[in-house]
């Protein structure tokens, strides 16, 4: 019977965006009628069972006063606990953005508990997330994308500056920066709590303009129509995390203009090559692939591989209503395989034929 759960929250940067896609695919599922658990990962990384009803409000202090403790057990036929109740989910659609939802370590501990769930597996995340490896595996491809560089004192690029410095491993929009020089790219990183892990960097295009589309995979590949976001601050050198998500009432409000009027040679690449990254990274749900226009030319910049509201707004313009939307990833991961571990080969051979392990320590 299908009873999936949806999991929302963690410990990043992008936590409360998450709460919101979470909240929004909860309420959607049970008022179709599915019976879905809801369980909220919080900042400090603990889990809970929550309300599908509940709303945004009750999160933002932290742990909702009615939310039920869970516990998680990263092992074959395990997951989640409620006390010594194992919720034992159909699939858990993931809701979480940034962060360790998002990068491969969330799937990664679902695989190793043998469950089903939405979005990439965990080498596919952890390729949509790092903007260094995501940029290289691109220019493979043959597909345009500007160049990246990883940000260390004595390496500066070939390209002049302006600059454009994003986290290695981060969203589209939290901890960007535009800087004019080089010294001021590295002293950005040594001080960004988003840049701990690394940052990229690449040349800054005042003019170019964000042209976003989104795939799903389940029924078939199907791509949406694409959008151009508009800026709410004419004067932003980016496109950044206040007007995505919280100017004009954030995620679905913002203001864009779908399908972007662009010329049908573009829209025709732009599908093209959306067709192919969906295949590098191994998209699996929902996705959104960012583009950056600037003049004539079209450059890949990034994806996500769990975009903010599903991109819900972007499949409503293709007739694709948000409960089709939930349910068809809901269906894709519950017909799926878990992802399976072979120890073929570990026959013990090498362990009987090894000296004594003092004598390997020469």
């Amino acid at each position: 019977m299908s009873r999936p759960a949806v999991l929302f929250g963690g410990p990043s940067p992008e936590h409360d965006i998450s709460i919101l896609t979470g909240l929004q695919a909860a309420r959607t599922l049970t008022e179709a009628g599915t019976s879905v658990d809801v369980v909220y990962w919080s900042k400090t990384g603990d889990w809970f069972l929550v309300e599908a009803t509940m709303e945004a409000a009750d999160f933002a202090d932290g742990v909702p006063a009615k939310a039920r403790q869970l516990r998680f057990e990263a092992a074959p036929g395990r997951g989640f606990f409620l006390k010594k109740k194992a919720l034992s989910p159909s699939a858990v659609v993931i809701c979480c953005h940034g962060g360790p939802g998002e990068d491969g370590t969330l799937q990664a501990a679902l695989s190793l508990a043998g469950m089903r769930y939405t979005g990439p597996d965990a080498a596919g995340s952890l390729l949509g997330m790092d903007k260094y490896a995501f940029g290289s595996v691109v220019a493979a491809a043959g597909l345009p994308t500007l160049p990246r560089v990883l940000v260390a004192p004595d390496q500066a690029p070939a390209f002049d500056g302006p600059f454009i410095v994003k986290p290695r491993f981060g969203g589209s929009s939290i901890g960007i920066e535009v800087v004019e020089d080089w010294d001021t790219a590295v002293a950005l990183v040594s001080r960004s709590p988003h840049m701990r892990r690394g940052a990229v960097v690449e040349p800054y295009l005042p003019k170019s303009r964000d042209l976003n589309i989104s795939v799903r995979t389940f029924p078939q590949l199907e791509l949406s129509p694409i959008e151009a976001p508009i800026r709410a601050d004419d004067a932003a050198r980016i496109y950044d995390y206040r007007q995505k998500y919280l100017a004009g009432g954030g995620l679905d409000g913002s203001a864009r203009e779908i399908p972007a009027d662009i010329p049908a040679a573009w829209t025709e690449s732009i599908r093209s090559m959306s067709t192919t990254i969906a295949g590098l990274v191994r998209t699996r749900s929902v996705a959104r692939i960012d583009f950056l226009q600037n003049g004539d030319d079209l450059y890949v910049n990034e994806i996500n591989t769990i975009p903010g509201s599903l991109s819900a707004y972007l499949w409503a313009e293709a007739g694709v209503t948000r409960i089709q939307l939930l349910r068809d990833m809901v269906a894709e991961a519950e017909q799926s395989q878990p992802d399976a571990y072979t120890t073929a080969g570990a026959d013990g051979a090498a362990l009987r034929s090894a000296s004594s392990i003092a004598a390997k320590l020469g």
